[in-house]
């Protein structure tokens, strides 16, 4: 971790536009670490990094190189560390991974996001997916009586949501207790 706040800040003395840090989950208290990134230069932090996930061919005992486009459960892992980091860290969210339609776009902005990332949506559906995500978007922020993104922005994140217990690990705990088999 501190070898990635040193790179942030060599990078942001260098240079004379915004930047933005794509980070994984996978940080050992990542609410802190984005706290360093932030101090440390990061104008937006982009989460998260999808990693190069190979395969192994048993038949042929080799590597088989695999890329999976994302889907929409990918996004669930975002939402929450979206809720946590939310206006908590003086730097722009963005998601990148799981936003494949408007209703996607709305759960960022929800969860805190300044901005969201699409890439597998666009190369499933062609560029045409942006108008149609946007029209799904308004259609349901007007909807819900939503009247700017800004108003729909953080309603959602750990420090404004009605229930942000839902977020943390007692839910998780009580979700696999009700788990019927």
């Amino acid at each position: 971790e501190d070898r990635c706040i040193r790179i942030v800040q060599a990078v942001d003395a260098r240079i004379q536009v915004p930047l933005a840090v794509k980070i994984s989950p996978f940080f050992t208290a990542l609410p802190h670490f984005a706290k360093r990134l932030a101090a440390a230069g990061a104008d937006s932090l982009v989460c998260f990094n999808r990693f190069y996930q190979p395969d192994i061919d048993v038949d042929e005992l080799d590597i088989r190189p695999m890329i999976d486009l994302s889907h929409s459960q990918e996004l669930r892992l975002r939402l929450r560390w979206l809720a946590f980091l939310s206006g908590r860290i003086d730097t722009q969210l963005v998601v990148s991974g799981g936003v494949h339609n408007g209703i996607d776009v709305a759960k960022a902005l929800m969860a805190g996001a300044d901005a969201v990332q699409i890439v597998s949506s666009l190369l499933i559906n062609g560029p045409e997916q942006v108008k149609s995500m946007l029209d799904e978007l308004c259609k349901w922020m007007e909807k819900k009586g939503y009247n700017s993104i800004d108003e729909l922005r953080g309603c959602m994140n750990y420090l404004r949501c009605p229930d942000p217990e839902a977020l943390e690990r007692a839910n998780y705990m009580r979700v696999l207790k009700s788990w019927r088999v």
